[in-house]
């Protein structure tokens, strides 16, 4: 690499770190601001609300690596530019595409890191979130507001992998758990059992549901079968599932980002061939690959954006690279619900923002070749 390589590097490695850091923390602010206070306001266990708010930094990172790149590259080009080092460059006799390569080829190194991050790291971490989340409700079953109601005044549940609702009436003072009742669901058909106590306890540590003063009912065709009365009973439970979102209901399905690419795909494929419309999980997949893309083209938009400024004499600080990440975090939030909504193909959805910001570039690279 060249010396001239290595110095726009030296420019702009140090703004990409800090701005890493800064975008991290905003967006696990932006993330959790409503989940860590009342979980902890819930008496949620200190330790168990660090561990959970820690396993979100993966994905953090991963979303946070192409915003930064982008913000780092017009922070330290702007400081060339302005500091009038470009135009000695380009009047030495260098060319423009001296100027792209380190920024392209650390944008290709951030591209790699990034699709890393997101298929090996954020997987794993989810799997570890929805162990945390179990833990922490099996510590204090009142952090998930048990016994309250949705914004659409439905009682809030908890799942489990055997296709099993827990509902809570009411929470009472230690954790004791009152009117309960556990519908084991079927598809599209009637539940198969039923039961319900007045009493129950999930137990510290494990997946135990301590239930007494109850009673169990199956049915067969929607008929019941059996009706079974008792005083004490356990029930195990088997991955319980539940959401930390307010604004959602308990669910025990992972989102599809978070699936590792192998079993996305196949997914995906059943879909199509069933000619299932299941846009979430379109949309996943091809997020996989283009906001890992997306450190390329921004890249891209700012060695253009730097090179136009420069020739129109214009000079581009702190505030604009702050307004132009948060302009491109923006528009990429805009497309993913426009995608994730069936009201874009997946696709398009998905790699526009990339694609805006490459033409963006081409078409300042276009107006600062004419003047």
């Amino acid at each position: 690499m060249k010396r001239f390589e290595r110095y726009v590097l030296d420019e702009t490695v140090p703004p990409l770190l800090g701005a890493l850091a800064v975008v991290i923390l905003l967006l696990i602010l932006a993330a959790l601001q409503d989940v860590i206070a009342p979980l902890l306001a819930k008496g949620a266990s200190p330790l168990l609300v660090a561990r959970l708010l820690a396993l979100n930094i993966p994905e953090a990172v991963a979303r946070a690596l192409p915003i930064a790149l982008m913000f780092a590259a017009l922070l330290g080009l702007s400081r060339l530019a302005a500091d009038s080092e470009i135009k000695a460059a380009l009047a030495g006799g260098v060319a423009v595409t001296r100027l792209m390569r380190p920024v392209l080829g650390l944008a290709l190194g951030v591209t790699a890191l990034s699709f890393a991050i997101g298929e090996g790291l954020m997987p794993r971490a989810q799997v570890e979130v929805q162990k945390v989340q179990r833990q922490i409700v099996f510590d204090n079953p009142r952090v998930i507001g048990l016994g309250g109601t949705d914004a659409q005044g439905r009682s809030l549940v908890l799942t489990d992998a055997l296709g099993r609702a827990i509902s809570v009436g009411e929470v009472r003072p230690g954790g004791e758990l009152g009117d309960l009742r556990i519908v084991t669901m079927q598809t599209a058909q009637a539940p198969r059992e039923v039961i319900t106590a007045r009493r129950g306890r999930l137990t510290p540590g494990s997946n135990v549901l301590e239930l007494e003063d109850g009673q169990r009912v199956t049915y067969q065709n929607a008929r019941p079968v059996t009706v079974l009365s008792f005083e004490r009973g356990t029930l195990p439970v088997q991955d319980v599932q539940t959401s930390f979102d307010p604004n959602a209901a308990s669910s025990g399905q992972v989102q599809p980002i978070y699936l590792p690419l192998r079993e996305l795909l196949a997914r995906t494929a059943v879909y199509r061939a069933q000619h299932v419309a299941s846009p979430g999980d379109f949309m996943a997949l091809h997020r996989k690959f283009a906001e890992p893309l997306a450190a390329l083209a921004l890249a891209f938009f700012a060695v253009s954006l730097a090179v136009y400024t420069f020739r129109s004499g214009l000079n581009l600080g702190l505030t604009w690279a702050i307004l132009l990440a948060f302009a491109y975090y923006a528009t990429w939030s805009v497309f993913r619900v426009l995608g994730e909504q069936a009201a874009l193909p997946a696709a398009l959805a998905a790699y526009a923002p990339d694609l805006i910001a490459v033409l963006a570039g081409a078409a300042l690279l276009w107006r600062s070749a004419r003047r």
